[in-house]
Parts: C-alpha cells; structure tokens; sequence
C-alpha cells in the first residue's frame, strides 16, 4: 500500500464502541479515509461505569477530547462492602480499589465515552450502521467485503474492533475459543429503580463465590446492578440463551439475603439485562495479511482490570500511528504490536490482584481480603497503579498535510 498519495488508503473499521472511533480518528487524521461498520442500529449506549486511566488520558488529551471526559466525571467517592447479611465491610475511595488517580484519571458512563468519540469523527468518517462483515477476501491490492445487507466493497486494509465475541477476527482466524482465556467467572449486568437512595457510589456484597453490587452513577434514579459469580467450567451452553442464562443467575443467587431478591426480579425483567463469562483474549499475533485487531477483539483483559476502555484507546493511537509512518502494512502491523504487546500483557497480569480484591471464593481469602479493606483508607490513594503508565506515549506524527 503506498501511503505517499493525497489519500494514504481506504479502511474498513469493524466496530463502533471505543476501539473503532479512536482508530477512525486518528486514521482520518493522517489522511486514511475510513468507514467505520457497525452491527447495532446505532451507538450502543449503557451508563455502566468504564475507567479511562494512565497511558489512555494522555490519549484522550491530544485527540482534545478530555475536557468533555472530565465534564462527564462521575466522582465516586465510596465503596461500601457488605457481608452476606448486609453489613458493613469497610468504606473505602473507589480509587484505593481500582488504582485510579484522583484528579487525573477519569471514570464516565460507558454511553458518554462512546458519544464523545463518535462526535469527533462523525463529520469525517463514514459509518455504515445496521450491517457487518459477512465475508472478507483478501487479494494482492486489497480486501474484497461482503457485507450483511449483501453490500460488496474493497477496501485497502480492514481493522477488527468489535469486541470480545469479535465476528472479524472468526472470519480470519477462526473459533474464538481458541483466543478466550476463561476466568472463572460470569456476570449479569442490568439496571433498576433507585430504591435505596444511593449517590455517587456503590454498595459491594459477597459471599465466597457469588458477589453482587448497586452502583449510582451521580444522583440518578436508576442504579446499575450487578450480579457475579464463581463458576468452574465455562457454561457454554447457555451463552445464547437468554432465558437459560437469566436461570443459572437465578438459581445460584436463590437462597442468598440483602437486597438480592430484588435484583434477581429485576433482571428477570430489565430490557438491558447483559450476560457473559469473564474472560480474556490471548491472541498470538494480532494481525493476518491486510486485517489486524485492537481493542478487545485482540487483546480484552476483562473487566476485573478495569483496563478495557484504556487499552483500546491506546491500541487505536499506536495502530493508526504505525499505519501512518510506515509505507508497508504488514510493518507497521508488526511495530504495533511490538510497541504496545509488552503494555497489554502488563495490564492484563493485573487480573489476580482485582479478582482476589472484589471476588473471593473461599472463606479464608474472603476473611482476607476483608482484613485488607479495613487497612484502607477512604481518602483517595496518591498513585496508580505502575502498570495504568507503563507505556510512554510517543509524539503523534504530523496532521495531514503537514
């Protein structure tokens, strides 16, 4: 692909959620032109919680995004954790759990950050939503597309951010199971009415193996609710029933106290219920001829990091970056992934510490780590986590034009 034209090469971005904004506009930026495919009817919104620390704000702040980040904040400021009669733990800072920086790192509704990263693109980008790639063939100048709607196009490179379950990266690479590191757990996430009166925080409840937690995002209303669970063999067999899955929640939960009866009822009948296994992606090599991967869909740590929405900002400036300083492809594919597979792994090591933290399985590592969180303090803590900052972000290359 020669990159020294007016126009350095189409791209087709598969995914419209972090990963795929923040690669489309770094891409257009360098003079790519890109059209970005999403399956969903439009943005996928979701007010649950994501964190967007170390490297990734540094991300966040040259495509001139962080002011509406911070304007977003959410500011929790405490972590009640209960035992399995509802009783307190320990209050801590959310930062003294999640290894954020106050002050620096900002935490926003999932919905917020993905309209933000859309409204800087928008006017620039092509989005096709309602559709996705249905087959890919790759040839000596490109790849041939066909889309859902049966849509045909070629493009010069394809770029796979559509997550976890990622339909891109079964198409080049095969059945993900082959990618999924499962961890032992899995979770239903909903919303529900605001009952108890709670405000920029969240109340954590566990006994060893299942975990549940309510968290108000500001002064809403509704409260994001969340269910979890140990689980030792990967229950394959209910992931694409959502009837079957809202039953295994159920039962396990059944003879549980607190407020867990209510949520139960109210993810029987919540039209955002979201259920999956907590899993990671472990991908060999993250790219294949002219489609590579970013975000989740190459290299998810899972939410017990908290990193997912960071290293898919990171991930989309070190691709288009290597893409716009290299003339061949298939190097810059290769930089990426040797300037930024140190970091990933880093973060996605960061797993054990959280799991242990927030999910015990046993009594004696529950007991633990209560004795822990009383140790803690409720004042936010003074530093992050040395893995949030492990990568130092090169300079960005020119604008176009330039």
């Amino acid at each position: 692909m020669n990159i020294g034209t007016a126009s350095k090469g189409t791209v087709l971005v598969s995914g419209a959620s972090i990963a795929g904004p923040a690669v489309a506009f770094w891409l257009q930026r360098y003079g790519f032109t890109v059209t970005v495919v999403e399956r969903s009817t439009g943005l996928r919104g979701g007010g649950y919680p994501i964190d967007v620390r170390g490297t990734a704000v540094e991300v966040a702040r040259r495509m001139g995004i962080l002011p509406q980040l911070q304007k977003a904040h959410i500011e929790s400021r405490r972590l009640t954790f209960l035992d399995a009669d509802g009783s307190a733990v320990a209050v801590v800072h959310p930062q003294a759990v999640v290894g954020g920086v106050e002050g620096h790192d900002v935490e926003v509704p999932r919905g917020d950050l993905a309209e933000v990263l859309y409204g800087a693109v928008r006017d620039e980008v092509e989005f096709v939503f309602d559709d996705s790639i249905n087959a890919l063939k790759e040839h000596e100048h490109g790849v041939d597309v066909i889309f859902r709607s049966g849509v045909q196009r070629s493009f010069d490179l394809v770029l796979g951010a559509d997550g976890l379950h990622s339909r891109t990266r079964e198409l080049v690479f095969g059945p993900e199971q082959q990618f999924h590191r499962y961890l032992g757990y899995c979770f239903a996430i909903f919303t529900m009415p605001n009952t108890l009166g709670l405000s920029h925080e969240a109340l954590i409840w566990n006994t060893p193996g299942r975990a549940a937690a309510l968290y108000a995002v500001k002064d809403g209303n509704e409260l994001h609710a969340f269910l979890n669970f140990a689980q030792p063999e990967q229950p394959h067999e209910v992931l694409r029933d959502s009837e079957a899955q809202r039953d295994l929640v159920a039962t396990t939960f059944a003879d549980d106290g607190w407020e867990i009866p209510a949520m139960v009822a109210a993810m029987r009948h919540a039209n955002d219920s979201f259920f999956d296994t907590v899993s990671q992606v472990h991908m060999p090599c993250w790219s294949s001829g002219r489609v590579a991967f970013l975000g989740d869909a190459a290299y998810a740590p899972s939410f017990l990091t908290g990193q997912g929405s960071s290293l898919a900002l990171v991930g989309a400036y070190m691709l288009a970056r290597s893409l716009a300083a290299q003339r061949d492809h298939t190097v810059a594919f290769a930089a990426y992934e040797r300037d930024i597979r140190g970091f990933v792994e880093l973060n996605q090591a960061q797993v054990g510490e959280r799991d242990a933290a927030l999910f015990p399985t046993t009594a004696e590592a529950l007991e633990r780590r209560n004795k822990r969180l009383r140790g803690l303090t409720a004042l936010p803590p003074k530093a992050g986590r040395p893995a949030h900052t492990a990568l130092t972000l090169p300079e960005h290359i020119g604008d176009r034009g330039n």
